[in-house]
């Protein structure tokens, strides 16, 4: 017995990072590879069981599970946002919803065959989208301008919208009509409403004041804000079923748009667990399907998952996007932009359980249907969606630009060569004089530390997948190559060498995990650029050919030469590092530091 759960629970972890490691290599969506693996690990290969393994636990610990990414979810929602795409957001999540609802339950009702009570709590069930599917889907397109922010928002928010719809529907069905109900179900909908925004900003107030009064150690901070989180979720479902969801995600918007202290410790910590939670869930809940579930993936049904994708999203977005600053561009993508995720698997679940016990005996085909939505809808949209902004012009799937660290007159040098050969390049520097002088150029400039917490609310990385730390400051420079590694990935994070090696080797001098990796050559560093300049020397460009190949370039500018850029003939940017051997071929153009 101890050796089949031992298994069980070590083949969660194993299948769900080996389905994310798969999808970042292949670019996949990593749900759909998620699903397949439940799926092949659970009612095909027999090998996880989760109602075996957890028992009683399993619905507990997927509701606190689904509570702690929404938290995580409302992390990263800056309140500035709304001032371009608030009007936007509120229809998506309000006039969007209910469309859905009601277009959902009729397909549901006449296409899927259900009856019409849980044809309209599955309506209910599908308005959520959620962060779970939403946030990879937009880490693989990175789409740009306001769309990426729009969709996000929506798919946090109505979360714990569309499960306390769910809850309400379902209290009018138990009740036994709509006359019963609809007092009980307005009740509801007020007590989730106050309890549930009410205990999320008190959660957020309580860490806000003992990080800001020193009253817990660094060590534990994640850990109780942990616990606060399910504390307060579980409190919240108590006094009202589901409004745990939206407590959590009251906390988590509090927290990161308040201005006392700094959260940047509880972020980090919360998009590792948030990883490991979506993988192990997605393969828990379709490990959950049975055989005779997946046999009952009908045509009819996937007609139904066709009307949803076809017809509902972008009726929905058409009817909420009226008037609104939003062009037809941004309002194809919007309506291309409707997964399904973990949220609706959990509650269609829970649900079908509670249905099977007042009565309805066919409440086993919610959740094969919810599923069915769920693959249908990720295999779309993760699969044609990048695609689709890509045309659009609204993504970069491998944007090519760079963010400087650092605006002195060489680092802007070498920035006017990269925007002349059209990368995007956007410059921050907490000097005023050379922010000033950077900004005169004509590049993009932002006046602030690049380790200020306000920074991340301005910036716009449209086009920029990298960064180079280029201050005179090695300790800023490696702060900033932690904290970009979130957005653009440690491949693409890229600093300075060290300004004193202090006689040991410059890759002893600072651990790999700490610092970005070094630019250029190991005698790059400030100083070094710095002195170059002094004697007058130049950021140059050229083409290779044939006839005039790197090995003649060498030879003509000697050993001063430093090889900085290369630009392939398909204008991808190759930053030379001192981990890579850069071997520059006819038809590349180089960038390098000469003598002249």
């Amino acid at each position: 017995m101890y050796e089949h759960l031992l298994i069980g629970l070590a083949s969660i972890v194993i299948l769900g990072v080996l389905a994310q490691w798969i999808a970042w290599r292949t670019h996949l969506p990593a749900i759909l590879l998620l699903l397949v693996f439940g799926i092949l690990a659970g009612p095909v290969g027999g090998i996880l069981k989760p109602d075996l393994l957890f028992g009683d636990l399993l619905f507990p610990l997927v509701s606190l599970s689904v509570a702690i990414i929404l938290f995580e979810g409302g992390l990263s929602l800056k309140i500035d946002e709304l001032r371009k795409i608030g009007h936007v957001v509120r229809n998506l999540t309000t006039i969007a919803i209910f469309i859905t609802w009601l277009l959902a339950a009729f397909g549901a009702h006449y296409l899927a065959g259900l009856d019409l009570e849980q044809s309209i709590l599955l309506g209910a069930i599908l308005v959520v989208s959620g962060p779970t599917v939403v946030i990879p889907l937009l880490r693989q397109i990175r789409p740009i301008g306001k769309v990426g922010s729009i969709v996000k928002w929506e798919g946090i928010v109505n979360d714990p919208i569309g499960a306390i719809l769910a809850v309400l529907v379902f209290e009018v069905i138990a009740l036994g009509g709509l006359q019963q109900g609809t007092s009980a179900a307005i009740i509801g909908a007020v007590k989730a409403a106050v309890f549930g925004g009410l205990i999320g900003l008190i959660a957020a107030a309580i860490v806000v004041l003992m990080l800001r009064r020193y009253l817990v150690p660094d060590f534990l901070q994640n850990p109780i804000t942990l616990v606060l989180v399910v504390v307060s979720y579980a409190i919240s479902d108590m006094i009202q079923p589901e409004s745990g969801l939206l407590t959590v995600t009251v906390m988590g918007v509090a927290l990161t748009n308040q201005r006392y202290v700094s959260i940047h410790h509880i972020l980090e910590f919360k998009e590792t667990l948030r990883v490991l939670l979506i993988s192990s869930l997605f393969i828990i809940l379709a490990a959950r399907i049975t055989v005779p579930q997946l046999e009952s993936f009908s045509v009819a049904n996937w007609m139904f998952v066709a009307f949803l994708i076809l017809i509902v999203r972008p009726f929905a977005v058409w009817l909420s996007t009226i008037r609104q600053n939003v062009n037809w561009r941004e309002k194809l993508f919007l309506s291309w932009m409707a997964p399904r995720g973990i949220v609706a698997a959990a509650v269609s679940a829970v649900f079908a359980i509670r249905l099977a016990e007042i009565g309805f005996s066919d409440s086993v085909a919610l959740v094969p249907l919810t599923f069915q939505v769920i693959v249908g809808t990720v295999a779309v949209y993760g699969l044609t969606a990048p695609f689709l902004a890509r045309q659009l012009g609204l993504a970069q799937i491998k944007p090519q630009g760079v963010l400087i660290a650092g605006a002195q007159a060489w680092a802007r040098n070498i920035a006017r060569v990269l925007r002349d050969q059209g990368f995007v390049v956007a410059m921050v520097d907490s000097n005023w004089s050379n922010a000033t002088e950077a900004r005169r150029s004509g590049c993009q400039t932002y006046y602030n530390s690049v380790l200020s917490e306000n920074l991340m609310a301005d910036i716009q990385l449209d086009g920029i997948g990298r960064l180079l730390a280029m201050t005179p400051n090695d300790e800023v420079n490696a702060l900033a190559a932690l904290r970009f590694s979130e957005i653009f990935g440690r491949s693409q994070i890229y600093q300075l060498a060290p300004l004193s090696k202090k006689g040991g080797k410059l890759e002893q001098l600072m651990p790999r995990h700490l610092r970005g990796r070094y630019l250029f050559s190991e005698k790059s560093t400030y100083s070094y650029f710095q002195n170059r300049m002094s004697e007058n020397a130049v950021v140059k460009r050229t083409t290779l050919t044939d006839e005039y190949p790197y090995t003649k370039f060498r030879d003509t500018y000697g050993e001063d030469l430093l090889l900085l850029f290369v630009i392939t003939p398909d204008r991808t940017l190759e930053v030379c590092t001192v981990d890579t051997n850069v071997k520059p071929k006819p038809g590349d153009t180089i960038i390098a530091l000469v003598n002249e």
